[in-house]
């Protein structure tokens, strides 16, 4: 068969008589020959393939639609493209005529699934006077077998169904009948493709009930489980197509490990405090059974004005510890840390339990103990503390690094007994963050709310890194970095931390062009010495800023300046990878 020969197009005339807009509008994005036209195709046989293949196209929006008595004419050069054979095509195509009459909205008469598990419904679009959308009847099929599955019924599935359209009424009658099979257990767990991974802390890790009442949603936890650790660069998990004659059904588990080590790197530049770096070195499966340690050793105030701080943290986790859900963790942490007021140095060390309670929402608990030496113009004083601190975070943004929706928060009550002259108490802290998209363009509002108190011991019988400062790029830009805090009188006037802190952001972050966007933003910090809100200072800084969107999130860059409070070190500079928050 030889191809004919390529003619010029005309523009596709379609028509869609009496449709409302949205319905043109995904009549038009599936045409084909709409595609062709755009591309600029000019072969007869491609132009001819895709106008035969747009009747069953276009016939399927008319049906998401619930148009069932439509008609379509598909024109070629005034032939109607299905009488044209493929094996006989003209010599060329000068024109193309596209015309759909949608026909009127067909609605539920009858609308039957059948059996259902007790308590279930059939979803609210699958009802008697509802539009009869095909999507709806294939989403209630797909229901009512999912119900069958979460109640233990993993075979089950759609038996018969039966759909007639009344065209005359523009009545849909739909009856789908439901098989839902016997009710299985898990069966035999098989696991394949491990390297260096022990199977019985694979296992462990999944926390497939194996010989209990089959659920669909305890594969998907042993899934997400599995992908959480970070050591498999494949989880598949598959069903036995026939189930165990003891009313079993077997299920089998395929993984790949990806490599177990990285090592990785972090900058962030402040114009005042100068650089801090990061550098880092993870191995995902230390001992054959998950076990992820990660050593990290930090430098910041590289070429800053208040000396270099310095950090070596160790951590260790073990996953499945206790139950399948909570990983136990020890961490061990020496710092140096110096301010204008005060140099500190520091030993951590801490063991608890993380929980995994959803996809979004943890919650940690675990014990530690602190010890450290704080120098204040001369003098020395030692903190000595033992805390349980317990944590809660709730995770619903759509991104760490650059969150365009959603909403975040993070709270933590540490209790403490101090010993040697530390003082015992609470420190609470919270980190509220939201995002609220501004219309389709990528304009984003967001906001951050901190906040942080210690309560029960007197200020100076609190660890000096208990308390709290703000400005910086964690919390004020435009001030210079724990600029404030409070001043006591310990044999004159001492600036240090406060007990109670909170801290107000705002921005809002428009794209530009391409990968870059703009940013205007607002930060406010406030600091009191022993009662909150009361007796305390607050300053602000404001500035503009520029992000470039790269593979590991936007490169960052801020200007700011103070616009109040007693600092008046002008303009701040900040740089990093991520938003501020």
């Amino acid at each position: 068969m030889a191809a004919a020969p390529a003619t010029a197009l005309e523009p596709v005339a379609f028509t869609v008589p009496g449709a409302p807009n949205g319905l043109e509008k995904a009549l038009r994005a599936a045409s084909l020959l709409l595609r062709a036209e755009s591309d600029g195709t000019t072969a007869t046989q491609d132009l001819l393939s895709a106008a035969r293949s747009d009747y069953a196209r276009l016939l399927g929006v008319l049906y998401a639609r619930g148009h069932y008595s439509g008609r379509i004419n598909i024109r070629l050069d005034g032939r109607e493209a299905g009488d044209i054979s493929l094996l006989e095509p003209p010599a060329g195509i000068d024109r193309a005529e596209i015309t759909v009459v949608p026909g009127p909205v067909f609605r539920f008469g009858r609308a039957e699934l059948a059996p259902l598990p007790a308590g279930a419904e059939p979803p609210a679009a699958f009802r008697g006077g509802e539009p009869a959308l095909s999507g709806s009847v294939v989403a209630a099929a797909e229901a009512g077998v999912a119900d069958w599955r979460a109640a233990g019924h993993a075979k089950a599935r759609v038996a018969a169904q039966d759909v007639v359209a009344d065209h005359p009424r523009a009545i849909l009658d739909a009856r789908l009948a439901l098989d839902p099979g016997p009710r299985l257990n898990f069966g035999r767990l098989t696991i394949t493709g491990q390297d260096r991974m022990r199977e019985g802390a694979i296992r462990r890790i999944a926390g497939l009930p194996e010989g209990r009442v089959f659920d669909p949603a305890a594969l998907d936890r042993a899934s997400t489980r599995l992908r959480r650790t970070e050591i498999f660069s494949t989880v598949l998990i598959e069903e036995a197509e026939t189930p165990n004659p003891d009313g079993t059904l077997d299920i089998a588990l395929t993984v790949d490990e990806g490599p177990r080590r990285r090592l990785s790197f972090g900058a962030e530049l402040e114009s005042r405090e100068g650089l801090t770096t990061t550098a880092s070195w993870l191995n995902r499966n230390l001992a054959g059974g998950g076990e992820r340690l990660l050593a990290e050793i930090s430098a910041a105030g590289l070429g800053g004005e208040t000396g270099v701080d310095f950090g070596l943290a160790l951590r260790l986790d073990r996953p499945a510890t206790l139950r399948a859900d909570t990983t136990g963790y020890t961490t061990f942490e020496i710092a140096r840390e110096q301010t204008e007021d005060y140099t500190s140095d520091s030993i951590d060390l801490g063991l608890g339990f993380r929980r995994e309670f959803t996809d979004r929402l943890t919650g940690e608990a675990g014990i530690g103990l602190h010890t450290s030496r704080a120098d204040e113009d001369g003098e020395d004083t030692v903190f000595r503390r033992l805390s349980l601190p317990v944590r809660l975070t709730w995770d619903g943004r759509d991104s760490d690094l650059n969150p365009t929706r959603g909403l975040y928060g993070d709270v933590t009550a540490s209790p403490f007994l101090g010993f040697s002259g530390t003082g015992s108490g609470i420190r609470l802290t919270g980190d509220a963050r939201g995002y609220l998209p501004l219309g389709g363009g990528g304009t984003v509002l967001a906001g951050r709310l901190q906040m942080g108190s210690v309560f029960g011991p007197s200020l100076a019988d609190t660890p000096r890194d208990d308390l709290f400062y703000s400005g910086g790029g964690g919390t004020v830009r435009g001030q210079p970095y724990q600029s404030l805090g409070v001043e006591v009188l310990r044999g004159g006037t001492v600036k240090t931390g406060g007990q109670h802190f909170l801290g107000l952001s705002g921005e809002i972050r428009v794209p530009v062009t391409g990968n870059w966007g703009a940013v205007a933003f607002y930060d406010a910090g406030y600091v009191s010495a022993s009662e909150f809100l009361d007796n305390g200072d607050w300053h602000a800084g404001a500035g503009l800023g520029i992000r470039y969107q790269t593979g590991i999130g936007p490169i960052r860059a801020d200007i700011a300046m103070p616009v109040s409070g007693d600092t008046d070190d002008g303009v701040q500079l900040y740089i990093g990878i991520g938003q501020a928050f």
